[in-house]
This record gives C-alpha cells, sequence and structure tokens, in this order.
C-alpha cells in the first residue's frame, strides 16, 4: 500500500524484522524526505482516547546533540546518529486501571518511528538512560512537560545483531496463565 505521503509498502513483519538498536551510527544527515516519513509514521500512531499527546523535539544540531547525548549511558555512540528525537507528553491523564497513558501512548508512537526508520534503511535506539534536567535545558522544553523517552536515528555504521528471541510458545498462553516459573 502506497501513500502520497511517502512510500509505506513494505510488509510490516520485515520492518519488524529489521529493526534493532543500532549502536554505531555513520555521520550523515538524513533526507528531509525521509524524516518527514518518520514523523508521519508517528502522527499515525494510536493514542489512548485519541489524546495524541505527544510533542516531539527533534535535534539535528551538533552542538544540542553532543550535550543530550552527554547525559545518556553512550554519549560516544548517541552523538554520531543523525538524530535525536526527545518524544515528550503533554498530558498526566490515567486510565481507569491506573496506568498513566504517556508512556505507553509516546512507546507506542516511537516504535512507529523505528519501525519506518528501518523500512528506510536508517536504523534507531531507544535511549531510556539520559538525564531530563540536561535534555529540558538544551531544548527548552518547559517544566510541565513530561521528557518521556529518546530515541536516536541515523545511519548504521553496525551490522544488525539478532539476539536471541524467545519462542512463541514461551510468551504466549490462551485463555488462562499456564507458565512455568
Amino acid at each position: 500500500m502506497s501513500s502520497q505521503k511517502g512510500n509505506f509498502d513494505m510488509a510490516i513483519i520485515e520492518a519488524i524484522k529489521k529493526r534493532y538498536s543500532c549502536r554505531d551510527y555513520i555521520d550523515k544527515p538524513i533526507e528531509q524526505e525521509k524524516l518527514d516519513e518518520i514523523f508521519e509514521a508517528a502522527r499515525l500512531a494510536p493514542s489512548a482516547k485519541n489524546l495524541q499527546d505527544w510533542r516531539f523535539v527533534v535535534v539535528t544540531d551538533k552542538n544540542i546533540k553532543s550535550q543530550i547525548a552527554a547525559s545518556t549511558n553512550r554519549p560516544e555512540v548517541f552523538e554520531k546518529a543523525a538524530v535525536i528525537i526527545a518524544a515528550c507528553s503533554v498530558s498526566d491523564y490515567v486510565m481507569t486501571c491506573g496506568q498513566a497513558i504517556s508512556p505507553i501512548d509516546i512507546a507506542i508512537a516511537l516504535e512507529h518511528i523505528a519501525l519506518q526508520a528501518a523500512h528506510l534503511d536508517l536504523a534507531s535506539c531507544w535511549i531510556g538512560s539520559f538525564k531530563p534536567d540536561v535534555v529540558r535545558k538544551a531544548v527548552s522544553i518547559p517544566q510541565d512537560v513530561n521528557i518521556i523517552e529518546l530515541m536516536a536515528v541515523g545511519y548504521p555504521a553496525d551490522k544488525q545483531m539478532n539476539p536471541p528471541r524467545e519462542l512463541v510458545k514461551n510468551i504466549f498462553n490462551i485463555n488462562k496463565w499456564e507458565f512455568k516459573k
């Protein structure tokens, strides 16, 4: 299936298989057309109550990327990525089950970004270890906005790793919990 906004015709399972956590990037900017396709993929992500409570700051400036990368556990990796995306939430909505929606909504949108990046022969890496105050200051994020996660995206310099994955039978039960401890 193609879209007016870009090429969205790869089988989903192929993009899923192609996506990995990249730990080495080529110092090369991402073309605006590819960034636009990534943005569109995130925009189309579902969100609780259709709140679309996410906001993304896409950092391309080398100095700002260096500041943000320095606040992570792998600065030498992330400062080489073409972009670092700060994924933020402007909502504090909590569902009936007690879960805040923002981490879930952001995770869905970021995975859309990661899959579209893989489709475009780019690589990505979730960045969960970072100093929010450094990121907030570097890109002027207001105090009342929650920085949920960062993601690096760029052209990979490393090879895709295929870590072992659990068998389906070990992670799915039908109708009741029958997992062995």
